[in-house]
């Protein structure tokens, strides 16, 4: 197991360093949800709901963010709750904002690529989120790709999500994956699931039944000096899954909204979001939740497996 890294821009939470030292689990979480992806309270309270159900199978949480100009891994109950009291007024944190935040003494949340470069920097391998960006719809046009993609294909994380936002264009999304070297790979699935939705019309690279065989894909790619990580792709339980014509009517009307309304850049995927819980009467907010605590359990297992694997 890889040992936390001691860098000078970097905290690492007491709870979070002793179990990295030790060579114990420790499961990276986003920060976006709290800031960007919930109202408050529900933001904080689901936060803490997913560290928890972490902690409950067996590994340490780590949630992400940068304060105050300071790189954290791992945070306390009060920082989680500032996050949620401040909302969309913390930054949305990618790599490029990363050092405009910590030369300005910022605070911001950070979303898949920040949370994936931090992580690494503190030695952590396995990350939980809800779905990664990609390369959204009208891309051609737009050239509008997720800083997501890049950093999956340069920096060695396993992100463990419900796939991609089904905002986006999967098929092209996928095949940016396949240009850059990144593994998908399908949890208990032969397709890749769309957010909401258990699966879509897009095949996935290779199908996995158990965390102990996505924990040893990880550990050959990176025993060969292979560069970037993994997308695992974990369905939303079915039982809050939503059916697929219901989402994509949703998306069209809310990138009709969007178009409208002249919204571009970071700002499109809160609004897309936000609007789609509108449109599905708080179904897909719901759903949100239980993805984000369904993909938290199978990180676990598989930061367990890693674990196990590398001592």
């Amino acid at each position: 197991m890889e040992r936390a890294m001691k860098h000078k821009l970097l905290d690492l939470h007491t709870e979070v360093a002793a179990a990295l030292a030790a060579g114990r689990p420790v499961v990276a979480l986003e920060s976006t949800i709290i800031s960007h992806g919930m109202p408050w309270p529900q933001n904080a309270e689901t936060a803490l709901a997913v560290e928890a159900e972490v902690r409950k199978h067996g590994a340490v949480p780590a949630t992400i963010a940068i304060l105050d100009g300071r790189l954290k891994a791992g945070l306390t109950c009060d920082e989680i709750e500032r996050l949620g009291r401040m909302g969309p007024a913390a930054a949305k944190v990618s790599r490029r904002d990363i050092p405009i935040l910590i030369a300005h003494g910022g605070t911001g949340a950070t979303t898949v690529a920040a949370t994936m470069i931090i992580a690494a920097l503190a030695g952590i391998r396995v990350f939980a989120t809800g779905g990664i960006g990609g390369v959204h719809r009208g891309a051609e046009v737009s050239f509008d790709i997720s800083a997501d993609l890049h950093e999956l294909a340069r920096t060695p994380v396993a992100v463990i999500c419900a796939g991609a936002k089904s905002i986006l264009d999967l098929r092209l999304t996928l095949e940016h994956l396949e240009t850059h070297g990144v593994p998908v790979i399908g949890f208990r699935t032969d397709t890749l699931p769309a957010f909401f939705s258990r699966d879509s019309a897009f095949g996935v690279d290779v199908r996995l039944d158990e965390p102990d065989q996505i924990a040893r894909v990880m550990k050959a790619k990176w025993d060969l000096g292979l560069d970037g990580g993994l997308v695992v792709a974990n369905p939303i339980p079915a039982q809050y899954a939503l059916p697929r014509e219901v989402i994509d009517r949703a998306i069209d009307q809310a990138l009709t909204d969007a178009h409208a309304q002249d919204i571009t850049g970071k700002s499109v995927t809160p609004f897309l979001l936000a609007r789609v819980n509108a449109l599905t009467g708080g179904d897909s907010l719901a759903g949100n939740i239980q993805l984000v605590l369904n993909n938290a359990r199978l990180a676990t297992a598989v930061a367990v497996a890693y674990a196990a694997l590398s001592a």
